[in-house]
């Protein structure tokens, strides 16, 4: 199996899990908020319903993706929401949830087809297919965790985490630039422990800018899902500190983050 089909195979899983999390539930429980602020459950699957569709429309019609990104760029910070709220107000639950599968199902079969080498354009920088399908995965990873905690249920780590943290490493230059932040030349040190024990590193062994804690517990930094305080990652050195504070695995401008828990009743 090569390394593009085998991240396509886990965000098809990823979006399973997902699935059978919010498939039985009720028009109340879609209704019901979310840690995102403004957010409910309907929202979270709205937006991934969205990104899947704009994703299509990068990878097949490149042009029309652009007027995609003209509006993004007129609205940075709304843009988001705006398609999410118009996609809740134009379909109840049910056809959200056949919107969502259905395009989900589009894209992967778009993904699985299409040429090796193929580039696609994003709001960031153009993605290859095993890019754009780790984006997916962790775009539908950190929302499924915002319902999740919407609806106290406690999801258990995979090893399809590594993409998430994979992600959150590679865009740690992309952190700073949307920040107006020169990022530091020099490589960090990146030691994260699976559940089972594993040690998996990212950045040079001898690395004086080290970061280190729980798999989990990284990808719900980078994703912005948890507040620093509230998780057991750890810095060593005055870069990677300011970094912790900053990381974000997603493209956009800079989120708002989590306030910690004894702020937010629980959520993360």
């Amino acid at each position: 199996m090569s390394a593009v089909v085998a991240v396509i195979d886990d965000l098809r899983e990823e979006s399973d899990e997902l699935d059978s999390l919010v498939g039985g539930l009720d028009a109340g429980a879609w209704r019901g908020p979310t840690p995102a602020e403004r957010w409910t459950v309907a929202h979270q699957i709205a937006h991934l319903s969205w990104t899947d569709e704009v994703a299509l429309l990068a990878a097949t019609e490149p042009d029309r993706f652009g007027d995609e990104v003209t509006k993004a760029l007129a609205a940075p910070d709304t843009f988001v929401d705006e398609a999410a709220d118009a996609l809740v107000a134009a379909h109840a639950p049910d056809a959200l949830l056949a919107r969502w599968r259905e395009g989900r199902q589009r894209l992967d079969k778009v993904l699985r087809d299409a040429p090796a080498g193929t580039r696609i354009p994003w709001y960031g920088p153009p993605m290859g297919i095993a890019s754009m399908a780790t984006a997916r995965l962790m775009e539908t990873w950190a929302h499924g965790q915002d319902i999740a905690d919407a609806l106290g249920a406690t999801r258990t780590p995979t090893a399809r985490l590594r993409h998430v943290a994979r992600i959150g490493v590679r865009a740690r230059d992309y952190a700073y630039a949307v920040r107006g932040i020169t990022a530091p030349e020099e490589e960090f040190r990146v030691e994260l422990r699976t559940p089972d024990g594993e040690m998996i590193a990212y950045g040079p062994e001898d690395a004086a800018q080290r970061i280190t804690g729980p798999l989990l517990d990284f990808c719900l930094l980078v994703t912005q899902r948890a507040h620093r305080s509230d998780l057991a990652v750890t810095a060593e050195g005055r870069e990677a500190d300011q970094w912790l504070g900053i990381a974000q695995a997603f493209a956009g401008p800079p989120g708002p983050g989590r306030p910690p828990r004894t702020e937010s009743d629980g959520h993360r």
